[in-house]
């Protein structure tokens, strides 16, 4: 897949099948609507093509706002390429790009910038300034343009009438909820970050860990607690192939050591050595409990011993 970080005045060659948005996460909505665009793409021998974003719109406006990502823009690009997209195109949100409306969008961007023959809109998919238009108008302004305008289906939650969204994954996480990360993103959720020093607190009760220091301070993190995941050393995503190794990990405070201050500290269950320093992947399979303060350090080692064995058979019987 080939990624263009579009300028003004640039312009790709030829026509495309595109669809458009945020894609945080790349879901199951937005696999599915990227695999209708892939599938129209194909029926007019046409390159497909993903227009995203380089930044959260609402970041351009509120100085203050923290997005909460399910996906950095590195990490999207991969699972993007992963689908079998030809061509990703990111645009610099910029206050200029906001400020066009639907129409002038799909006509010097989507049209004269792209040459989209064909857009795939999500379902309930809204562009152009204030999103003050809808499918009716898009298909409309397509018309004068030579361009095909196609709505896209919705996703469901498994067993339930519920659509799948970035904004209902991002509860699922803050509330620790991660085995129906699978079911809604198709695979787990991930944090990567990189292996730093810590206090050795693990080390000194026999369950060493490692500290986590996620690269990009927006990604969302699962709500406290313990939690049996898969880890990886070095290439993290880029490496699909990289060895999984059962660990547990602990997201909180430490309160047993009156920790303040909020952690991520992966025990790994393999024999491994040295990690400081290296980059991490961590993900999440199942959250075994919430963190709670116990009365010794004994009393917390026998917990943790508990948690390694409920974990390693959590993960044991896991199937992706």
């Amino acid at each position: 897949m080939k990624t263009t970080n579009l300028r003004e005045g640039m312009r790709l060659e030829g026509r495309c099948v595109a669809t458009l948005g945020c894609f945080d996460g790349v879901h199951r909505g937005h696999q599915l609507l990227i695999g209708t665009m892939l599938r129209k793409a194909e029926e007019m021998g046409l390159p497909s093509v993903v227009v995203t974003f380089d930044r959260q719109p609402r970041e351009l406006f509120d100085t203050d706002y923290r997005p909460q990502l399910l996906s950095t823009l590195e990490e999207k690009e991969q699972l993007i390429a992963a689908l079998g997209v030809d061509h990703l195109v990111v645009l610099p949100f910029t206050k200029e790009l906001a400020s066009l409306t639907a129409q002038a969008f799909m006509q010097q961007v989507l049209s004269e910038q792209l040459g989209a023959q064909v857009l795939v809109t999500g379902y309930d998919n809204r562009f152009g300034r204030n999103r003050a238009e809808g499918f009716d108008d898009y298909v409309r302004y397509g018309v004068a343009l030579g361009m095909e305008v196609l709505r896209g289906d919705e996703a469901t939650f498994p067993g339930t009438d519920e659509a799948v969204s970035s904004s209902a994954i991002r509860q699922l996480l803050l509330e620790g909820k991660v085995e129906r990360m699978q079911e809604s993103l198709t695979r787990p959720y991930s944090l990567t970050g990189r292996v730093v020093a810590g206090e050795h607190i693990g080390h000194e009760i026999g369950f060493p860990t490692a500290n986590l220091a996620v690269d990009n301070p927006y990604k969302v993190i699962p709500a406290s607690g313990v939690y049996a995941v898969w880890a990886k050393l070095g290439s993290g995503m880029a490496n699909p192939s990289e060895r999984r190794m059962p660990a547990m990990m602990n997201i909180g405070t430490r309160p047993t050591f009156d920790g303040t201050k909020q952690t991520l500290e992966v025990h790994i269950l393999d024999k491994v050595g040295d990690v400081y320093g290296q980059v991490l992947t961590v993900e999440f399979v199942s959250r075994l409990r919430s963190e709670r303060r116990f009365d010794s350090p004994e009393a917390l080692v026998k917990q943790l011993k508990a948690d390694r064995t409920e974990a390693m058979g959590v993960l044991k019987n896991w199937k992706m």
